[in-house]
């Protein structure tokens, strides 16, 4: 990589979780205090495991502070809303130890107001006081997944969408990942789920738990929209090799049982976890057989880690999930070297 760079795997070690408070109340349908409620549950569990910096708009400040109570760091700031994977700064370290963070541009998914959310990467970096490497591409940090080790998932209907970047093929959008990531390989999926607000983000679909081995939600349903859709993912990664040029170890997770929002279908996950110091903190749909068995299963991949489990549907609402509200910032001493 260009920067000296690299983006570590989400499971090393963090010295904090960053996220930010809902705001946008055209999208929490279901009113801003049932979102208030999702967001505070999320914000608690992770800080049991590591400190949580919280952005909020300055009006929300005592609400925010009377649900998340006073273990959290909070940040005033003008908020369009709350997705801080997908605008927040991608943070990366060097061999030597240096922590940076990548600005890509975000344009909002090319549909919202994003006028305050697209400086929110420049915000946190500058007042950090941590290196800034502004990138020049459209990209999102639900969109892409890294193994730690020189690999990167992505999907096709999102990184060659064309409100995102138009003006750049496919191969010099992934030349661009690679460059900012210090990836070597990247693995393209097709299609997202059906009703993503996000175009096909890959924190909906599958996701690295260690090198070499993903976790990739599957359908069972053969006439739902998702099974042909997941089903071919699943192909692909059966197929892939990753950037040490081995296999890719494929394990599957049902996908939970569909729920709506009015007409439209709710972007459903259990990939959509966050990984906090020593847990795992994920999301359940109101399936207890399904919630059940996907909790099974990232227990078994994650066996020293502690699982809490809070309710997703909240969240969803509002088109994301867990892993789409937060975003994680390395320690860069435990993190100089790729995993192997």
């Amino acid at each position: 990589m260009q920067t000296g760079f690299h983006m570590p795997a989400e499971w090393q070690q963090h010295t904090r979780c960053w996220m930010g408070w809902p705001s946008n109340a055209a999208i929490w349908t279901n009113g801003m205090e049932e979102a208030y409620q999702s967001f505070a549950q999320v914000v608690r569990a992770i800080s049991d495991f590591e400190p949580v910096s919280l952005l909020v708009r300055p009006a929300d400040r005592a609400r925010a502070f009377q649900l998340c109570g006073g273990a959290v760091e909070y940040i005033d700031y003008p908020l369009d809303d709350s997705w801080m994977r997908d605008f927040g700064p991608t943070f990366v370290v060097s061999a030597e130890g240096e922590l940076a963070g990548v600005n890509w541009r975000f344009n909002g998914w090319g549909k919202y107001p994003h006028a305050h959310d697209q400086h929110v990467a420049t915000h946190i970096l500058s007042a950090q006081k941590i290196t800034c490497i502004d990138a020049p591409l459209v990209l999102e940090g639900g969109s892409i997944h890294v193994d730690g080790a020189g690999t990167v998932l992505t999907t096709e209907q999102c990184l060659l969408h064309p409100n995102r970047n138009p003006q750049l093929s496919r191969e010099e959008i992934e030349s661009l990942v690679l460059e900012y990531t210090g990836a070597r390989k990247m693995i393209w999926l097709h299609q997202g789920l059906k009703d993503d607000d996000t175009d096909g983000h890959i924190d909906e679909l599958a996701c690295f738990v260690r090198p070499g081995v993903v976790l990739t939600m599957v359908g069972t349903d053969k006439d739902d929209v998702d099974y042909a859709p997941l089903a071919d993912n699943l192909r692909v990664l059966r197929e892939a090799s990753d950037a040490r040029g081995k296999k890719l170890d494929v394990v599957t997770v049902e996908q939970p049982r569909v729920a709506y929002k009015g007409s439209e279908r709710l972007s459903q996950s259990y990939i959509n976890f966050y990984l906090p110091n020593g847990g795992v903190v994920m999301p359940a749909f109101n399936d207890p057989a399904r919630d059940r068995a996907a909790r099974s299963i990232v227990q078994d991949l994650f066996p020293q880690r502690k699982i809490l489990q809070l309710p997703g549907q909240g969240l969803a609402v509002g088109g994301g999930n867990i892993h789409c509200i937060t975003q994680q910032q390395p320690d860069p001493r435990a993190n100089m070297h790729f995993t192997e």
